[in-house]
């Protein structure tokens, strides 16, 4: 199995790559949504140790920017609790997928968490500054404090993208993320023999 690494700034466009690959795909943030919705466990948890800021069942994403927004600290403590839990659901992912030849992980924090391993492939997905502010502005949950406490623990741009295989530059259309993931697609097939070859990119 192929295990490839999504990585990239926070609104690159890192999920909508992965799920274009057309390969089975580990979505982060969406099993953690799934977590907050679902998860009494982790609600008791984070209730424990946010008990000023985590108060009823499902847990609120407001609360938990909250309690981000006024303690730096708090993120720290949230990671801890839900990271163990996206960890199983990666393995049990992993293990139900293991006879595909590829699988995506999108997970916003892989290298930051050590979740990946020296073989996977790691993907950036490179687009311009202005062009990601101007699309997470107009999210309408979008919140700038929040986005400087979660660029705080994320690994700067620049050492993701050396430590990657590819790079994929989007400019937020289809037909150019689709033309640089089927050149990557073609690599793929055979992988094995320029596995061990230095940075590849793609403009």
């Amino acid at each position: 199995m192929i295990r490839i690494g999504i990585l990239g700034d926070i609104g690159s466009g890192k999920s909508y790559v992965a799920k274009n690959f057309g390969y089975p795909v580990f979505n982060a943030d969406y099993e953690v949504g799934k977590i907050y919705k679902k998860d009494k466990k982790i609600f008791y948890k984070l209730k424990k140790v946010l008990p000023n800021y985590i108060s009823t069942f499902p847990i609120k994403k407001q609360e938990l920017s909250n309690a981000i927004i006024s303690n730096k600290s708090n993120l720290k403590k949230i990671i801890k609790i839900v990271h163990s839990e996206v960890r199983k659901k990666m393995n049990f992912f992993l293990k139900k997928y293991r006879k595909r030849k590829v699988v995506i992980l999108d997970i916003p924090l892989l290298l930051e968490n050590n979740i990946n391993t020296k073989k996977d492939i790691l993907i950036f997905v490179q687009s311009k500054k202005s062009e990601i502010t101007k699309r997470l502005k107009k999210r309408s949950n979008f919140n700038q404090k929040l986005f400087e406490k979660l660029k705080k623990i994320q690994l700067p741009v620049d050492y993701k993208r050396k430590k990657s295989k590819f790079i994929i530059k989007n400019n937020f259309t289809n037909k150019s993320v689709k033309k640089e993931i089927k050149r990557i697609k073609k690599l793929l097939n055979g992988w094995d023999n320029f596995r061990y070859r230095n940075h590849w990119s793609f403009s």
